[in-house]
């Protein structure tokens, strides 16, 4: 199942809220298939059978398996969410497309993965008590690089990192809905060093050949961002749909729309945007 497509979403002064884009990019999902899953859907099963020598170069450890039925499940007492796995379909980044009336015109484009099949979260559990659902643990982001039409390119890490989301309440079934928001953490760290050899705990303090201008009037407040490394801790918002329900073995599988800002070039430039949709997948499991 995948998110359309054609979905586009424009912009004039502003970005729309995360809750408008993952509105229109579930609406899409249930209206019509697109986001394509491979004709031979994988099961957790079907994986765990798998020796480390079938898995290796297959790219099945960058697979999330998927759930069958439309059963539900109930999310009563103390529980946890295990085993989650999200794996990404379509990547987009706002870009500006044009000038409609003297105003920029932004939406999403899509773009080309540039990352080997490295680029999935999984292993990702917490507990999901009173409607809230909150992560503990698992490998919660991947560095991520997609390049946009005209060539630019543009990483980020792919994160749901300390996820705290709100349920839609009542029991896992299909259409049951998590959304909330996670933190993304810089791209780079504090020992990455920039072409011109700054970095934040290593590294010159500035440019090489620009000593001159750091003295000037103005102490360099052009290249103030650039000299001066931060390692930047922003937020993204992020919604997912269970379509599917094993009520025997306790796992469900589903759709998600993510919207989290791109490398801050560790604080040199402003990020872009970045709408991440595609696949998922948990179990329920009592809370030790």
């Amino acid at each position: 199942m995948a998110v359309s497509h054609g979905l586009k979403m424009q912009m004039k002064t502003q970005v729309p809220s995360f809750q408008k884009i993952a509105t229109a990019a579930m609406a899409s999902v249930f209206a019509a298939s697109s986001i394509v899953t491979p004709a031979s859907a994988i099961s957790r099963s079907d994986l765990q059978q798998l020796s480390y020598e079938q898995v290796k170069g297959s790219g099945l450890a960058n697979r999330c398996p998927e759930a069958t039925g439309s059963g539900s499940i109930s999310t009563g007492g103390k529980l946890k969410l295990v085993d989650i796995c999200i794996e990404p379909k379509q990547f987009q980044v706002e870009d500006v497309v044009g000038v409609e009336k003297g105003v920029p015109k932004k939406e999403f484009v899509n773009t080309k993965l540039m990352t080997r099949q490295t680029y999935s979260l999984d292993g990702i559990s917490g507990s999901i008590e009173g409607g809230k659902f909150t992560e503990e643990d698992g490998i919660d982001y991947a560095a991520t690089t997609v390049q946009m039409p005209g060539g630019e390119r543009v990483p980020f890490l792919f994160s749901v990192k300390n996820l705290v989301a709100k349920t839609s309440g009542g029991d896992i079934k299909n259409g049951f809905t998590l959304s909330g928001s996670y933190v993304v953490p810089s791209y780079r760290t504090g020992l990455f060093l920039d072409p011109k050899g700054r970095g934040t705990t290593t590294g010159y303090d500035f440019a090489g050949a620009l000593p001159g201008l750091q003295n000037s009037v103005d102490g360099g407040q052009e290249l103030f961002n650039e000299n001066n490394k931060k390692f930047d801790v922003l937020g993204g918002d992020i919604e997912f749909a269970v379509t599917s329900v094993n009520s025997d073995e306790k796992e469900f599988s589903g759709v998600f729309v993510s919207n989290q800002p791109g490398d801050t070039d560790m604080g040199g430039k402003e990020p872009k945007n970045v709408l991440v949709k595609g696949t998922w997948y948990g179990r329920i499991a009592d809370k030790e």
